[in-house]
């Protein structure tokens, strides 16, 4: 789904991002990707998709820490 319609970038993208480029923040996802740059409409979607994909990467390390 677009998130960030000014730029182009989707939900996945911003995933995406979070996993392999380390993006933690909206200022490191206008970095990579340049959305929430020009309108800001997509700031409050965007800065939930980073937390929500933040919080499925820390839970998925504890799993293994608890595994092993």
């Amino acid at each position: 789904m677009y998130i960030c319609i000014c730029k182009s970038v989707t939900d996945s993208q911003i995933r995406r991002c979070v996993r392999e480029t380390g993006v933690r923040n909206l200022r490191g996802l206008r970095r990579e990707l340049g959305a929430c740059d020009q309108c800001g409409k997509c700031a409050i979607e965007a800065r939930q998709i980073i937390a929500q994909s933040l919080d499925e990467a820390n839970s998925g390390r504890r799993e293994l820490l608890s595994a092993a």
